[in-house]
């Protein structure tokens, strides 16, 4: 599935909800799918700066894709990286660069978080940039 698809998958589930809290709820469970983060990745070095709570996003290249790892002690925060790892994990560097992230607007996550957790939402979305940024510049010196 393309990263469009994914987001467009995500868009559909979370129509089938009215409500905020039943979306809140949904996220809860979506959190609940998340691989643990191994407790060496829980490290300050992996903490994303800018969330209230605390995630940690571990980050590996492996054959031109970067593959995306996170944990988080909140609850609603592990579903919002989840959904993230989600739709990002398993790409090459460029196509994250290259990527709106829509879903978070069509399914009304800015709008309706609290701003702390909006604000950690930026940060996670770009954290997760740099390090596509990063595996980018590096591929391309090797070439």
């Amino acid at each position: 599935m393309t990263i469009q698809q994914v987001q467009d998958v995500i868009i559909e589930e979370f129509s089938s909800f009215e409500d905020w809290m039943d979306k809140y709820n949904y996220l809860i469970q979506i959190s609940e799918n998340l691989v643990p983060l191994a407790k060496e990745h829980k490290t300050n070095e992996n903490l994303i700066e800018g969330c209230q709570s605390k995630v940690w996003l571990h980050v590996e290249l492996e054959e031109g894709k970067v593959f995306y790892m996170a944990d988080s002690d909140a609850i609603i925060t592990k579903g919002l990286i989840a959904l993230l790892v989600r739709v990002l994990s398993g790409r090459e560097p460029k196509e994250i660069l290259n990527t709106e992230l829509y879903f978070i607007d069509r399914i009304g996550l800015r709008e309706n978080l609290s701003p702390t957790r909006s604000n950690g939402l930026l940060a996670m979305v770009r954290k997760m940039k740099l390090y596509a940024l990063a595996y980018q510049t590096r591929m391309e010196k090797q070439q």
